[in-house]
């Protein structure tokens, strides 16, 4: 019993200053680390089979589904009509060959050109098969799209964040309020139209004892700016001066004042 504890410990001291000669990355069993261990191969057999399941979902519900692609080699991307949000988002939760029950995240992006401008973008994820899928619909400002918190509940800050952002209004939320802006808040930050500026500024008033919002300003007050510029600091990109005259053998050179 002592043998083999000595050796273990043995053992573990080599392991140890292997690991430290080696980096704090490297494993005993699997030898050196991976070079991109975050960035998942582009192997072709993933490839087909993703292919292979967005040509299944789209068989399966072609009411809804408009369009199928595998995007960056390994990301499967479908979009949907905005009336089949509900039907496919519970289809890919409860089915068999699906079960994506996890809503990783919820966003949107603003496009002005396209008739309908805003992209709404569901992240979702089935840890039982270890694969990602991302649903994608569409809609302007005034049309709304059906909330997805029947089916994910994790979709509820998520629909009340683009709808601050981007003011996409979610029918059948529960609770769709503000959730990153301040009470009174007017416009959407996240529109491609909205002032980088913004129309208003907060600052704390002594006198009220509190924050309050005014509208922005933009007028700069008067500066006086008294620096030293570059001629003055460095001799070589001083003005020139006037050749002073060369002198012959024999003259004198001509005296400082």
């Amino acid at each position: 019993i002592l043998a083999a504890l000595g050796a273990g410990v043995a053992g573990c001291w080599r392991g140890a200053a292997e690991a430290q000669h080696r980096g704090p990355d490297w494993c005993p069993q699997h030898g050196e680390p991976p070079q991109r261990p975050t960035v998942r191969p582009t192997d072709a057999v993933t490839h087909n089979q993703l292919t292979a399941f967005g040509e299944y979902v789209a068989e399966m519900m072609p009411k809804y589904i408009q369009q199928v692609q595998v995007t960056c080699y390994n990301e499967l991307e479908v979009m949907i009509h905005p009336d089949g949000v509900i039907p496919v988002l519970t289809f890919l939760r409860d089915h068999t060959n699906a079960q994506f029950r996890n809503m990783i995240d919820l966003t949107a992006v603003d496009i002005p050109t396209r008739q309908n401008r805003f992209e709404i973008v569901y992240n979702l994820l089935s840890l039982r098969y270890n694969s990602r899928i991302r649903v994608k619909t569409y809609t302007d400002e005034l049309t709304p799209v059906d909330s997805a918190v029947p089916v994910h509940m994790a979709a509820n800050w998520y629909e009340r964040e683009v709808w601050d952002m981007f003011g996409v209004f979610f029918a059948n939320h529960p609770d769709l309020r503000r959730i990153l802006t301040d009470y009174g808040f007017e416009g959407h930050p996240f529109r491609k139209d909205f002032p980088l500026s913004g129309y208003v500024e907060v600052r704390y008033d002594d006198e009220l004892k509190r924050v309050v919002a005014e509208p922005v300003e933009l007028a700069q007050e008067f500066r006086k700016f008294d620096l030293n510029t570059p001629w003055e600091v460095f001799p070589a990109y001083r003005d020139p001066k006037e050749d002073s005259p060369k002198l012959e053998a024999g003259d004198k050179a001509p005296e400082k004042k």
